[in-house]
């Protein structure tokens, strides 16, 4: 065909471009074929879809769907049973890379204090969780001087949120169980926590620990989901089932959360993926898991990571740190040894 695309753009012969045309559909047509072959349908129209199986066209909405990967269209349940052992693999192999997708990708950051509006630190050292108000403040905000209504002097032993005074153990139980009235994923966490370890006269229940978790899960509390996956892990109010806590962790580090990242990257390293667990621990270190950061060196100096590697998440790391340190923080780490927050 001697007439080039431009040709036909600055108005050729109408015979050349329907030669064009019946030489880009039979085109198309095969492509078609290719994708859809022991694959998936391809939406002809936003709402008209082709059987993977037969071919054949259909309203996208009445058509059956395959149950795992959600991206097959089938005309009827017979197709769809038919070309089950074609589609298979090929499926299976989606569901993994859509499944990684979400599960390396870059969680968004930890909450900020509601005083100083600073990076909360991810270790529970560095922020507490108050009953009265249902606030988590960091440690700085905790320790800093705060003054009442009144001006009187510093009374530290009142809420730096909502001036709360700090109640005793019965109170504390009380406003806990009515945080729990309101839906507070973090208030039904601690009672949950209070029934594992046999905590403030309740008894040691791993199963309505187990109960309680569950519901703080589905709340949003990825700690919970941490938890979860211990319990499925040990055998604490279920039997042990180490694939069901292996997805509990995944489904905590989609939510943000450092440990069961950590823990993930561990469990790669001694099933021998040192790849995936590489990716675990990068996004650790950049969400302040410094454990993570020496695992990364351990990677390196074996020879499963690069030098570029290394460096990379020492940088975050360190900038991680910029993003959560301050004078008050520190002041409230030197107030006790013990007392770290990074």
């Amino acid at each position: 065909m001697s007439t080039s695309d431009n040709d036909n753009d600055q108005g050729g012969g109408s015979g050349d471009m329907k030669s064009n045309e019946k030489e880009c559909t039979s085109c198309e047509q095969t492509n078609l074929n290719n994708i859809t072959e022991g694959i998936d349908s391809v939406a002809i129209k936003d709402d008209i879809s082709m059987c993977a199986a037969c071919g054949e066209e259909g309203n996208s909405d009445d058509m059956n769907t395959c149950n795992k990967c959600k991206m097959v269209k089938y005309c009827n349940a017979t197709c769809k049973k038919k070309h089950r052992s074609k589609h298979k693999k090929a499926c299976e192999k989606l569901v993994a890379e859509l499944h990684d997708e979400k599960l390396f990708k870059q969680p968004p950051p930890a909450e900020d204090c509601p005083i100083c509006f600073l990076l909360m630190p991810i270790l529970g050292t560095g922020r507490r969780y108050k009953t009265c108000c249902g606030k988590v403040i960091c440690s700085g905000c905790i320790h800093a001087p705060a003054y009442d209504n009144q001006g009187n002097e510093v009374d530290n032993e009142k809420c730096p949120f909502c001036r709360t005074p700090t109640p005793n153990e019965e109170e504390m139980i009380k406003r806990t169980m009515k945080r729990m009235e309101v839906s507070d994923a973090r208030a039904i966490y601690s009672l949950a926590c209070y029934y594992n370890e046999g905590l403030y006269g309740f008894p040691q229940n791993y199963t309505k620990a187990l109960e309680l978790y569950h519901r703080a899960g589905e709340l949003g509390h990825t700690e919970a989901y941490v938890s979860i996956g211990y319990c499925n892990m040990y055998g604490r109010g279920v039997e042990i089932d180490k694939k069901k806590a292996h997805n509990y962790y995944e489904l905590a580090a989609m939510g943000g959360n450092v440990n069961a990242r950590y823990n993930l990257g561990l469990e790669e390293v001694h099933a021998g993926n040192f790849d995936r667990a590489l990716k675990h621990h990068m996004i650790a270190s950049r969400s302040g898991r410094y454990d993570s950061l020496t695992e990364i060196k351990k990677l390196y100096s074996n020879g499963h990571a690069t030098k570029e590697d290394y460096m990379k998440a020492l940088q975050s790391y360190q900038e991680y740190l910029g993003e959560i340190k301050s004078k008050q923080r520190d002041e409230a780490a030197a107030a006790n040894d013990l007392y770290r927050y990074y």
